[in-house]
C-alpha cells in the first residue's frame, strides 16, 4: 500500500512518517485491496492539529478525520476510524440474512 503525506503549514519529520506508516499497515491486516491512501495535516488558527486520510478501495473511498492539540493522537483517532469502516465493509456480505427467520405461535 502506498501512502501519501501532505503537511500543510507544517513540515513532515521523519517520526511523523514513521508513525503514520506503522498505523496504516495495520490496517491491512483486514485483506481489504486498498488500492491507495492519502492523508494530509495541518495546523488551525487555534493551535490544533488537523488529521485527514482517504483510503481507496474497489467499492469506493473510505474517509476519516480527527482535529486534536496533539498531531500523534490524532492519527491514532483516524486510523481507528478507519478500521472500524474496514471492518465494516469487510463482513458487510455475511452480514446480510438470506432466509427470513419463521415465526411459530404455540397454540394451546
Amino acid at each position: 500500500m502506498k501512502i501519501n503525506i501532505t503537511g500543510k503549514n507544517i513540515e513532515v519529520t521523519s517520526a511523523i512518517r514513521t508513525h503514520i506508516e506503522s498505523k496504516f499497515k495495520k490496517l491491512e491486516k483486514w485483506q481489504a485491496d486498498i488500492i491507495s491512501c492519502q492523508t494530509s495535516f495541518c495546523e488551525e488558527p487555534n493551535k490544533q492539529k488537523k488529521f485527514e486520510a482517504t483510503i481507496t478501495v474497489p467499492k469506493g473511498q473510505l474517509f476519516a478525520s480527527a482535529v486534536n492539540d496533539d498531531l500523534y493522537i490524532a492519527v491514532n483517532e483516524v486510523e481507528q476510524k478507519l478500521e472500524r469502516q474496514l471492518n465494516k465493509l469487510r463482513h458487510k456480505p455475511e452480514a446480510r440474512r438470506t432466509d427470513k427467520p419463521e415465526l411459530f405461535e404455540e397454540t394451546e
